[in-house]
């Protein structure tokens, strides 16, 4: 998918280019920026000692070294002063000249830490919401896999406007007992290896079909649908070829969000597909949680998903 949240040691990212959270130096120093250091190796720092240092809000690139990426984009947070000194802007400046670099350079993924929520202060909820904002607008034009790597889980919380809500909701909602319930619709409800041939002479409509139907509806083009929904390009060109395309359960709700579905319709969607909606999974009663309230921001839901530990809305 585009944009992800996941939890791991961003010196341990598979892609092609990791953000540093460094210091003016450059020379390394304290949590993500010593991480990196360390984990990269000497011939890090000594290319870091040519670049005269770093201002907050911009970034520069180095090589991986021995880092399990190509390229290292340090970019220096501004440090929280109360949020009366300009921090924000600073900080949209760090991932915004962290993206350009990537962009220029050819880059298809990169993974960020969240960039000034350590030492320096800066509120993590408002530092993720502003990671987020600058990341939506670029995906908005590029094609690029972005990785927001939390380490400290335990910290992390999604955005306060929903919390009381959504735990009340799933309170009131979940059934953990009904385990079979879950099993039966957590998979497809097409085992039959001739499924094939019977969608081919018995469905009227398959999910591919009604998925470009209500995008035509929506007077959507292909591009914004699969980038509202966090959907790869590649794996919406297959859905549109594929009349009979099996798509998971998070790629068909992905697209409901993105086409703004009521409850109704987004079950029809799953259903088309082989799922349904239980209340026996944490993941669709906050999925339904949002849609009744009709909150369609993708990246919203996918930051409640994390914090509850569910899969993410995507591919």
């Amino acid at each position: 998918m585009p944009f992800r949240i996941i939890r791991n040691d961003i010196t341990k990212i598979h892609c092609d280019a990791i953000v540093n959270a460094a210091n003016s130096s450059l020379l390394g120093g304290g949590g993500v920026d010593g991480a990196i250091h360390r984990a990269a190796g000497k011939g890090l720092l000594l290319e870091c000692m040519k670049l005269g240092g770093c201002k907050t809000g911009q970034a520069k690139m180095t090589g991986g070294y021995k880092l399990p990426c190509q390229y290292v984009i340090h970019t220096v947070g501004p440090v929280w002063r109360g949020g009366t000194h300009g921090e924000k802007a600073l900080l949209q400046s760090c991932y915004q000249n962290a993206l350009s670099l990537a962009w220029e350079h050819h880059c298809e993924s990169i993974a960020f830490p969240l960039i000034s929520s350590g030492i320096y202060g800066y509120p993590k909820q408002q530092a993720l919401d502003t990671a987020i904002e600058v990341i939506k607008a670029f995906l908005t034009d590029h094609d690029m896999e972005i990785i927001m790597v939390i380490f400290d889980k335990e910290s992390f919380s999604f955005g306060k406007q929903y919390t009381d809500d959504l735990h009340e909701y799933i309170d009131q909602h979940y059934a953990p007992r009904m385990l079979q319930r879950e099993a039966v619709c957590a998979v497809p409800m097409f085992r039959n290896s001739d499924l094939k041939e019977i969608l081919e002479t018995q469905m009227d409509e398959s999910f591919s079909e009604m998925l470009l139907r209500k995008i035509d509806e929506k007077g959507m083009t292909d591009s914004q649908c699969y980038k509202k929904a966090n959907i790869d390009r590649k794996l919406f060109s297959k859905i549109r070829s594929d009349r009979l395309y099996k798509p998971s359960k998070t790629t068909v709700i992905a697209f409901a969000v993105a086409l703004k579905l009521p409850l109704a319709e987004t079950k029809e969607l799953l259903m088309k597909a082989g799922f349904a909606l239980s209340h026996s999974s944490k993941f669709d009663i906050i999925v339904e949680f949002f849609i009744t309230r009709q909150i369609y921001d993708i990246y919203a839901i996918n930051e409640a998903l994390f914090s509850f530990d569910q899969k993410l809305l995507g591919v």
